[in-house]
């Protein structure tokens, strides 16, 4: 006997556990008070399936009937499966909630999961990723889905207006910051590599360089983009005036310019990376730009600077250089505030090239021995994996020589004279 709308309420009200049928295969299935449901029984090809239509709470009977027919009794009489299209319609829907995701959240998660990783070189790094994406990205494309993001998006990025500063004029992002727009570029491929292959998008990558230098080419590198450098012939006048300075950061930056190592490099180092008895410092691959420990030869007197450091305590793992909080190193910028008090127009970076210029121009050691001092990556992967030498003993004569040139008397010089200085292979 077919249900009735009456019936089903009394059935319902009773909650009694049970099925009770009705025509076209149409069944009410009650598992107590507050739970049931509408189900239905058909054929395909032979085979028996159900069907669920839904919480009998929701629909009423006369809704459950067309929901029978039209979900599923007019579907059979074409030979459709109705699971296999419910089925196609939810991978569809789950597919497309998958690929609504917006551009602000697949640069969040695909940044958490990096630092989750562990995949940074630095803190340092990490920031600069979410820097440069949330100052020039996230304003334009945060709120652009993945999905539909375009090449046209991308080049809006690149060549958004920016005012001048920090020595730049004004202009596009692309012509008057073009290091940071490559490298931004670059990041926010990275972030639609990562949404494909989370399935929130699918296609060519709109930010992949083979895409944007069709339209935008590389600025050729000039002098007013590197790195600002002291002469080397000026660099004795400089370390006089800068042990003048008292201070850890003035010391700090002597270090550097002895070791000829990155600002990072130095803030972060630690005396147990120091060997006093080999004069040797080791900054640990977590600390490298290349990802490689580096070893660097500690001149005589670099080792005097290290011993006249004051040391908190008896540890062995404080930093070099203490901060003003306890047990923290100094801050990011505190290089950079001493050389501003020197007066120079040059950066920390740019005495790294001054110590490169001069061991070119001044000495006959070996170009490999001056990479292999700066950390530098030296020759193709080829030539790498059969030459794993790091020229040690010629970067502990390097070095030496290096430290006697800071320490010699300033001397006006106009003309660089190559010298003779242990450089023997």
């Amino acid at each position: 006997m077919k249900l009735t709308a009456k019936k089903v309420a009394k059935l319902l009200s009773r909650g009694e556990a049970g099925n009770h049928y009705d025509g076209q295969g149409l069944r009410l299935e009650i598992r107590g008070k507050n739970a049931a449901s509408w189900s239905t029984r058909y054929q395909i090809d032979g085979i028996e399936r159900w069907m669920g239509l839904g919480s009998a709470k929701v629909f009423t009977l006369a809704e459950a009937r067309e929901r029978n027919r039209k979900l599923v009794r007019q579907k059979v009489a074409d030979k459709i499966d109705p699971v296999a299209v419910r089925r196609a319609e939810r991978s569809m829907q789950t597919a497309a909630a998958a690929r609504a995701v917006s551009f602000a959240e697949a640069a969040e998660r695909f940044l958490a999961e990096r630092e989750a990783m562990a995949v940074w070189s630095s803190p340092k790094h990490a920031a600069q990723w979410r820097t440069t994406l949330v100052t020039y990205a996230l304003p334009i494309i945060g709120s652009i889905s993945v999905a539909d993001l375009a090449a046209e998006h991308v080049f809006r990025v690149l060549e958004q207006n920016v005012p001048a500063g920090n020595g730049s004029a004004a202009g596009t992002l692309w012509n008057t910051r073009t290091e940071t727009a490559a490298r931004l570029r670059s990041r926010i491929e990275a972030v639609l590599d990562w949404a494909t292959a989370r399935k929130h998008r699918s296609g060519d990558n709109p930010a992949s360089w083979k895409t944007i230098g069709k339209v935008l080419t590389r600025p050729k590198v000039t002098e007013d983009t590197r790195h600002a450098a002291l002469a080397w012939s000026e660099l004795p006048a400089f370390m006089s005036q800068l042990r003048q300075m008292a201070g850890v950061a003035a010391s700090a930056l002597e270090f550097a310019i002895l070791t000829a190592a990155r600002s990072n490099e130095v803030l972060g180092a630690r005396w147990s990376e120091i060997d006093l008895g080999n004069a040797v410092w080791t900054v640990p691959a977590s600390r490298m730009k290349t990802g490689e420990e580096h070893r660097v030869p500690l001149a005589p007197e670099t080792l005097q600077l290290l011993r006249s450091l004051y040391r908190d305590g008896d540890t062995t793992d404080g930093f070099l250089f203490i901060g003003r909080k306890a047990g923290a190193g100094l801050g990011s910028t505190a290089l950079t505030d001493v050389l501003k008090q020197t007066g120079r127009g040059v950066t920390v970076h740019g005495f790294r090239s001054t110590f490169r210029d001069w061991t070119a121009e001044c000495t006959r050691f070996p170009k490999d021995a001056a990479e292999h001092a700066l950390a530098h990556v030296v020759g193709d992967k080829t030539q790498r994996a059969y030459l794993r030498t790091k020229l040690f003993p010629q970067r502990v004569r390097l070095m030496a020589a290096w430290a006697k040139y800071c320490d010699s008397p300033p001397v006006a010089r106009k003309d660089a004279t190559v010298v003779s200085i242990g450089g023997g292979r």
